[in-house]
């Protein structure tokens, strides 16, 4: 009899827990009030998941977002500190995202796709940038480095812009070194796009770095958006006016954009 009960008790904790594991999956389905959902990329995966400051496609394969896009508003810019905490396990990918611990002794950084900087305007969005789907294996020297003298001037165009939209990720294509029991993938490349709708003529810019450090100004890694969408098969503005987006997407013209 007590076997019976025991065993009946193990089946209700399971039926709990995976309720509320459904739950919280359909909770990132759901598009958020603050997301602009209309610069939103399309997602190769299928798996798009919304949080309150940002959205991401995970790709299960890559065990990581192809891509996490975000609006970096004037607004969201904050020299508050919080604590920094610990990485959690995203419960909101259905397929189940890669744990912290295939990053321990792998010699990669857990590397930020929204930065923690970008979301320092609540405790809540500042935290939220700690989930294992937002992180890729990232090269300290990379992610200390060049990816993040990028990011820092992200946030100067999001001051000097009255705010941005920024799409970041790894190009998960080609041969890639993996780490952890989960083998995610460590990217060759990662890639920034950035486009401004605040400030007058809608603009964009794109950048593709080599997964190593460099001293090299960041102008030196503008690209076209129609080059990192040929490498990774996403496409990022979409919605926008086809005359718009094919003019846009096809220059790697950076004059307009302060690299003061």
């Amino acid at each position: 009899m007590t076997a019976i009960v025991i065993i009946a008790t193990l089946v209700i904790k399971d039926y709990i827990s995976n309720q509320e594991q459904i739950k919280v999956v359909s909770g990132g389905v759901t598009v958020k009030a603050n997301t602009n959902e209309y610069f939103l990329p399309t997602s190769t995966t299928g798996q798009t998941i919304h949080h309150q400051g940002y959205s991401l496609s995970y790709s299960e394969p890559h065990e990581q977002a192809e891509w996490v896009a975000y609006e970096l508003k004037k607004s969201h810019l904050s020299n508050t500190n919080f604590k920094r905490p610990y990485f959690e396990i995203d419960e909101a990918v259905k397929t189940k995202a890669a744990h912290w611990r295939n990053y321990k002794k792998s010699g990669y950084d857990k590397g930020h796709l929204c930065p923690a900087g970008d979301r320092k305007y609540s405790q809540t969005a500042h935290d939220e940038t700690f989930l294992t789907s937002n992180i890729s294996p990232q090269k300290h020297d990379f992610n200390a480095g060049v990816w993040n003298r990028l990011e820092q001037k992200t946030r100067y165009w999001a001051s000097k812009y009255d705010g941005v939209f920024v799409v970041s990720g790894g190009v998960l294509k080609g041969t890639m070194k993996t780490i952890g029991t989960e083998k995610v993938a460590v990217p060759n490349q990662f890639y920034k796009v950035i486009i401004d709708n605040n400030s007058g003529d809608t603009k964009m810019l794109a950048f593709l770095m080599d997964h190593e450090d460099s001293n090299k100004p960041l102008y030196k890694f503008v690209v076209s958006v129609d080059e990192v969408e040929a490498l990774t098969g996403i496409d990022f503005f979409h919605e926008l006016d086809d005359e718009v987006e094919n003019r846009l997407e096809a220059s790697s013209n950076y004059k307009n954009w302060s690299f003061n």
